[in-house]
């Protein structure tokens, strides 16, 4: 993907939605203790903000279906920096937390429609690769924004970390509205109509592929830290390494699955659940040793987010005449699957079976996504995955 101005604004706003969503899981100690609450107080603080995406990205699409583009995508923006100054003021736990839910009911919409946009702003044989651009922003925010915001938490207060992510707000704002072009309002806008796509038969199973994939994925990643402390034995600074190892294979992963996706979503999607659910299982049998868990810490990096962009594209097509509402409601069911996956996880955890059955957990869930893959491929020609978005693609 050639230098692009409007996807790099794009992505600016990706990233400072990805620092703004996980920072806090490396702050909750300096809050909980700033704050007098207990960890699992300041726990629903990330809770709350995945209960708010889940909820805001239908209703904020919706609501704003007659609105210009660029306006929107503006508009969202101004309401994640509203948000994150607000988190950045207060002086309480009920503030805060109110704070983090006005600042996740952009962050659906936003990547909804920005994938839209997104997909716009190239040729048609681009696309995937266009949507992948701008979620690289979501992965650099793991390698780099998100370990910077805890450093700032740690040596200057978490206060500081959320001053600068609304500024990242301010900067997102003025790169959408120096390098988007005009976009009319979308034809169309019937509420009723948008809401019947979703009913459709290849729209939901587009859903529940997006569920079955982050599932399979944060099964795993929400116990990383004590599966490395305690499989492998690791030391305080090979979690941190092997974090950003993990960062590093998301932003690779996520270019690999544009590259490919622009050449069939489908057999990008099968390749990739297959090749997760394998590393899953050698992560199983060889996490006690620090040097093949280092490899396969990357190779399950990549393998997670290469099945964003195929992912959001086979949603985009199956609800081709309302692809706003799909690709936002797309990332409630990113959101929906994170939730899943940590339940999932912490059930084997809780049944005593072991942290590698933890990572057995995760390759079950991505092995039931590729069988469904295998199945829904087994459909007439013309099918709704390889179908040109309608409408805004231009």
């Amino acid at each position: 993907m050639k230098l692009n101005a409007p996807l790099l604004a794009l992505a600016a706003g990706a990233f400072g939605i990805g620092v703004t969503e996980f920072a806090p899981m490396g702050l909750l100690p300096v809050i909980a203790q700033d704050l007098r609450v207990s960890i699992p107080a300041a726990g629903l603080l990330i809770s709350a903000y995945a209960l708010g995406v889940m909820l805001g990205a239908p209703l904020m699409t919706l609501t704003t279906g007659r609105v210009p583009r660029r306006t929107l995508l503006i508009g969202l923006a101004a309401i994640f920096t509203i948000g994150n100054l607000l988190s950045a003021v207060s002086d309480s736990y009920g503030m805060l937390l109110i704070a983090r839910v006005i600042t996740s009911l952009n962050h659906g919409a936003f990547f909804g429609v920005g994938s839209v946009v997104a997909a716009s702003l190239v040729p048609p044989d681009r696309r995937a690769g266009a949507v992948a651009a701008m979620f690289m922003g979501l992965t650099i925010a793991n390698v780099v924004g998100v370990p910077l915001a805890t450093w700032a938490g740690d040596q200057l207060g978490w206060r500081a970390s959320f001053w600068g992510i609304a500024g990242l707000g301010l900067v997102t704002m003025a790169a959408l509205r120096l390098t988007l072009p005009p976009m009319p309002t979308p034809a169309g806008g019937d509420m009723m109509a948008e809401l019947r796509v979703l009913t459709r038969g290849p729209v939901i199973a587009a859903l529940a592929l997006t569920v079955l994939g982050s599932s399979a994925m944060f099964t795993v990643f929400t116990y990383v830290a004590p599966i490395l402390r305690e499989e492998t034995g690791a030391s305080l600074g090979f979690v941190t390494a092997m974090l950003m190892t993990y960062g590093v294979g998301l932003t690779v992963g996520n270019w690999l699955g544009g590259k490919f996706a622009d050449r069939s979503v489908d057999r990008t999607l099968i390749v990739t659940l297959g090749g997760l659910s394998v590393v899953l299982i050698a992560l199983a049998l060889l996490m006690r040793h620090p040097a093949p868990t280092a490899g396969l810490v990357f190779l399950w990096g990549v393998a997670s987010f290469a099945l964003v962009p195929p992912l959001q594209l086979r949603v985009m097509a199956a609800a081709a005449d309302a692809p706003n509402l799909a690709s936002s409601v797309n990332i409630g069911a990113f959101n929906l699957g994170n939730a899943l996956g940590a339940a999932l996880g912490g059930a084997v955890i809780a049944a005593r079976l072991g942290y590698p059955a933890v990572a057995l957990a995760g390759a079950a869930t991505s092995a039931l996504g590729l069988a469904m893959v295998l199945f829904l491929t087994r459909r007439p020609a013309g099918a709704p995955s390889e179908r040109p978005l309608a409408g805004e693609a231009g």
